[in-house]
């Protein structure tokens, strides 16, 4: 890439776009274009996170509407969740050899008219599968996205502003998507599922305009590793199908133990194509970076026990409280508002942090929130259990989300940013989809509280994911701890 869109002035040029030394270097007096840019990349990864919490808002009453039980509620989130993590690898190989400009628009566009076409339908599976789609098309935005901006802007302060942004406007997708799924319930589900498809649709034409034209790339199919990508997008599939429906046929029952088993075949061969596979998905090598696997780890735990809250406190509020959607986005306000001020220093921050200290401080304050929650009880004011919950979260994904993007992305060739990115997304994605299969079973398996009650399975589901968070808590620690051991090594 090598086009200027800066602005003349009598003063030593700074360009906007392209490969060194036609790089962002500073962090500031960046041309309107370049703003222009972020926000096209910004907005569309805010549709992303939004699209997941938003619709998870509105699941109570699509499942009235449509005579959903709770098991295929959860596809509604998990068919996103799937189609975004299961291709995202694909989605940055892809970027890395079409271009990032082509697929980067292309997908936006995939994924507006999808938006528009879920939300006319009645057809329940057809509501699933357009979801599925959706989330495929975003698996081939965000890797593309990403790169954009670490081709874009110089490793540094320049980077660090643009990913800073870039990923609060992701996170504040999440955290904010409760807001929006409640504000629009209250007009109608269909409104959370259609939203998304215009404003995708206007960020196409802007994207258009401002996102730079690369050189042609020369490149054979051969390159593209589609045997990796079925094998994995189907392990996931099965491995998620398999918890889901494992309350209701039995964990040791025959068809549950073939799934599992397939699961595990399916993650193998994924795993001797990419060693043996001229051009992989995966090149596994790139594994060996502990702070990359570290920022993966971190990044499916993080969001895995977030997304697994957010459905099981959605059915308890409004199915056994009965709160209204527009309560819900009130209540959870405080949460969105904590991400989006974070905007403001987290680029500072990640200048002057290291980013392991932060996912760290990230996980204590999600463990608060979910260790506070766990002593709800029916008749509690909201002020009591769910507030101080909400500004922990809202905390800990301010922190945490830009954290684990940057340290996945950090130090990585511009060749493989695409798949350093994908494989952070994929991470996400793979610890959502996981931990929601795995609180819907624990809540299946449960008898159903009576209105104004806990609802069944709730605590031990809650429980679970503060597990998690204290593993990832742990792991993170000792990264650091095992980091400066290293350094004291080398100093001797």
């Amino acid at each position: 890439m090598s086009v200027d869109l800066n602005r003349k002035t009598a003063q030593p040029r700074l360009t906007d776009f392209g490969v060194p030394p036609d790089q962002v270097t500073s962090a500031g007096g960046w041309s309107r274009k370049t703003w222009l840019l972020l926000v096209v990349l910004a907005g569309a990864l805010f549709l992303d996170g939004l699209d997941v919490s938003m619709v998870g808002v509105a699941l109570p009453s699509m499942g009235s509407d449509l005579g959903m039980d709770q098991s295929q509620l959860q596809w509604i989130v998990s068919a996103y969740v799937l189609g975004y993590g299961g291709l995202l690898l694909l989605g940055g190989r892809a970027s890395d050899l079409l271009g990032r400009r082509k697929v980067f628009l292309t997908a936006l566009a995939v994924f507006g008219v999808a938006s528009v076409i879920s939300a006319a339908t009645e057809i329940n599976s057809l509501i699933i599968a357009l979801r599925f789609v959706k989330g495929v098309a975003a698996a081939f935005t965000v890797p593309a996205g990403l790169s954009i901006i670490t081709t874009t802007f110089t490793e540094g302060p320049a980077r660090n502003k643009a990913l800073s942004i870039y990923t609060v406007c992701g996170a504040s997708g999440f955290s904010l998507g409760l807001v929006f799924g409640g504000l629009l319930t209250e007009l109608s589900w269909r409104a959370t599922l259609i939203f998304p498809g215009p404003v995708a649709l206007l960020l196409l034409v802007v994207g258009a305009r401002v996102i730079p034209k690369s050189a042609p790339t020369n490149f054979s199919w051969s390159q593209f590793d589609a045997l990796g990508a079925i094998t994995s997008t189907a392990a996931l599939l099965t491995l998620v199908y398999a918890v889901v429906q494992a309350p209701e046929v039995g964990w040791l029952a025959p068809s549950t133990i073939i799934l599992f088993v397939v699961a595990a075949l399916l993650a193998a061969g994924f795993v001797g194509i990419e060693i043996r596979h001229r051009h992989p998905l995966v090149r596994l090598g790139i594994l060996r970076s502990i702070a990359l696997v570290h920022a993966n780890f971190s990044a499916a735990a993080m969001f895995g026990g977030y997304v697994a809250f957010q459905f099981v406190v959605t059915l308890y509020l409004q199915d056994s409280l009965g709160w209204s959607p527009m309560q819900m986005a009130l209540g959870f306000l405080p949460a969105g508002i904590l991400v989006v001020a974070s905007a403001l220093f987290m680029d500072r921050v990640l200048d002057r942090v290291d980013t392991k200290l932060l996912i760290s401080g990230g996980f204590v304050a999600f463990l608060i929130g979910y260790l506070w929650f766990l002593q709800v009880e029916p008749g509690m004011n909201y002020v009591v259990f769910l507030l101080p919950t909400v500004l922990f979260l809202g905390a800990g994904f301010a922190v945490t989300f830009p954290s684990v993007n940057s340290q996945a992305t950090a130090g990585v060739a511009d060749e493989e940013q695409g798949l350093a990115s994908g494989l952070v997304n994929t991470s996400t994605q793979i610890g959502g989809a996981l931990m929601m299969a795995v609180t819907t079973a624990m809540l299946r398996s449960s008898e159903p509280g009576a209105p104004g009650e806990l609802i069944g399975g709730m605590v031990p589901a809650i429980t679970v994911i503060a597990i998690l968070t204290v593993v990832a808590l742990v792991t993170s620690v000792g990264v650091i701890l095992a980091g400066r051991r290293r350094t004291v090594a080398v100093a001797a």
